[in-house]
């Protein structure tokens, strides 16, 4: 799709009312266990998927999209609940058969206008995903909500928000692409695992490592001050094949690394180029926190199809002067340690963790760096073909940077992320220097 320049005034989206989709079969009742690695993420996170309208035109898609989900809310009946909090202070599924929210609505354009989905647009894109009008918190929104946009051309869009205490990235695509599977008439490939129970905490906790993705850090740079004063502005950097090798090789050339992977070497620069940008202090602690998929990593490793977050936090905490005055390979071994420390022990003492303290991970001074590059976006097909884009919405908080794989043979990523306007201008220049 054409890049374009879209302002908020030239799509407008008339939606209509909001309708509950409940699973077509009956399904279990009473409260529905989340484990400790559900219970850091629950966030909203909210995706849009541009569809074509070939010859079939898009007077269908909303019920087609509508009958499936009735349809794969039955193996996946738990997305049609709703979070209370149990007695214990944790959050669990109640009301699993309440259903999930769908909506229908018509823009007054072609799809063309959106343009391609590299960088956020919370206030363009925003119109095409359905949020429950004064949900205060995230006990009072649906775990799932569903848009359908028709578009003058033909085209449409899905507007996808759910929750991420539900699933993480990898699960959250096997349900979508089993629900597309499923509005083509087409079986479950991977039945889902709904017993989350198989992460619960030991029994007693046993708490074996340091856990300093939790620590807080005192932002004795005053960095949101520059959060306060000026505009935040979302761009995404285009890294091609060519520019990802100058980076590993760039972080290889003093001898220290003999070699790297493409995403130690993206975010150790990332994390360099962010900490500058924002002009920390050299005795600034910073953080960085990234998910690793633990599915192959827990002893046993967890059974495919698992329906529920199977991603454990790792870290890296460096002094900003650190960080910015060492070649690019010292931020990028720190990334290769933070990966090699995600152990099975490590994981199943970090879900400890949360038993014994509640604590959530600090944000502060903290670069979050979420990656959707193994995702299989470019695969959910509900009959009118693959999307010709998708992307996020927004970025769930400022301390978040995405790595989003482009194009179709997947090799180049995109990175997206906020900053204030300063920064942003900073932080522009040293990409341009790769």
């Amino acid at each position: 799709m054409a890049n374009a320049n879209i302002s908020s005034t030239e799509l407008n989206v008339k939606q209509g009312e909001p309708t509950r989709v409940h699973p077509s079969e009956e399904t279990p009742k009473g409260p529905y266990f989340l484990s400790n690695l559900d219970q850091n993420i629950a966030v909203p996170v909210c995706t849009v998927y541009c569809f074509k309208s070939g010859s079939r035109g898009n007077e269908d898609a909303a019920r087609v999209i509508k009958d499936a989900l009735s349809k794969i809310l039955v193996p996946y009946y738990p997305m049609a609940g709703t979070l209370v909090i149990s007695s214990e202070g944790k959050l669990i599924v109640e009301n699993p058969g309440e259903g999930a929210v769908f909506v229908e609505a018509e823009a007054n354009c072609d799809i063309d206008v959106i343009g391609d989905l590299t960088k956020p647009h919370p206030h363009i894109l925003g119109k095409l995903v359905y949020n429950a009008p004064g949900a205060p918190n995230i006990l009072e929104m649906p775990l799932m909500t569903v848009q359908v946009t028709k578009f003058k051309c033909g085209g449409f869009t899905l507007g996808l928000c759910m929750n991420h205490c539900m699933k993480d990235g990898l699960c959250a695509m096997e349900f979508v692409n089993a629900w597309s599977d499923t509005a083509r008439g087409l079986d479950l490939k991977i039945p889902p695992v709904l017993d989350r129970t198989i992460l619960k905490a030991r029994d007693p906790p046993k708490i074996q490592f340091q856990h300093n993705e939790f620590a807080e850090i005192k932002d004795v740079s005053n960095t949101q001050k520059l959060y306060e004063e000026e505009n935040m502005l979302y761009k995404s950097f285009f890294f091609d094949p060519n520019k990802l090798d100058m980076l590993k090789k760039k972080a290889t050339e003093d001898g220290a690394l003999k070699k790297c992977s493409t995403f130690e070497a993206l975010s150790g620069f990332v994390w360099r180029a962010r900490t500058a940008a924002l002009g920390m202090q050299h005795d600034q602690e910073t953080k960085l926190l990234f998910a690793v998929d633990g599915r192959k990593r827990f002893v046993p490793p967890i059974p495919e199809g698992y329906f529920g977050n199977a991603i454990v936090l790792t870290n890296s905490l460096c002094k900003a002067g650190e960080l910015l005055k060492n070649p690019l390979s010292f931020s990028v071994g720190l990334v290769r340690k933070a990966i090699e420390m995600v152990t099975d022990g490590y994981m199943r003492s970090a879900i400890d963790y949360f038993e014994v303290t509640r604590e959530r991970p600090s944000l502060t001074a903290t670069l979050l760096i979420t990656t959707w590059t193994k995702l299989s976006f470019h695969t959910t097909d509900f009959g009118w073909g693959e999307p010709l884009c998708s992307g996020p919405v927004t970025l769930p908080e400022k301390e978040v940077v995405l790595f989003l794989s482009h194009g179709k043979e997947r090799k180049s990523i995109n990175v997206l992320l906020g900053l204030p306007s300063s920064a942003m201008e900073i932080f522009e220049a040293l990409v341009m220097q790769v």
